[in-house]
């Protein structure tokens, strides 16, 4: 594909399905050991570090995503107009650093540590009440054998 097409296809005239890939930044040592993974797709709710720019090293949480603008808006981070209004700013995610994810979306943990997130978890409460309850007919047929 010529080099023309390719920055007009992922830069200027981007879909929404890759704009949103676009939309990672990198986690921390501790997350990377832990996920082995050296970057993620930010989602409201995540606890980051703002690495570069005007505000580096305020820690905050992310309060909106807009893939429009491939950046987010922090909360705590904010500038005043003139008349005295407040505003956010948003952030471009390439200068963040994700220091701890939210874990509402199942989905996006179970695929951060490798599993398939269709497969359903496995209940072990029912297969332990299963085979307890083996166990007790088991020790009673023993018991009257016994007395036997």
């Amino acid at each position: 594909m010529k080099p023309t097409k390719m920055r007009n296809e992922l830069i200027y005239h981007p879909t929404f399905h890759t704009r949103s890939k676009q939309l990672g930044s990198q986690l921390s040592e501790d997350l990377r050991k832990k996920y082995g993974k050296k970057s993620v797709r930010v989602i409201e709710g995540d606890s980051i570090k703002i690495v570069r720019g005007e505000f580096k090293g305020v820690d905050g949480k992310i309060s909106k995503v807009s893939t429009k603008k491939s950046s987010v808006a922090v909360e705590g981070v904010k500038k005043e107009k003139t008349k005295g209004e407040k505003f956010d700013v948003y952030i471009h995610t390439s200068n963040l650093l994700v220091t701890d994810l939210n874990t509402e979306d199942k989905w996006r943990i179970a695929k951060l540590e490798g599993k398939k997130p269709s497969e359903k978890p496995t209940v072990t409460e029912k297969t332990t009440k299963k085979e307890a309850t083996k166990e007790t007919k088991v020790t009673k047929t023993q018991k009257k054998e016994v007395e036997k």
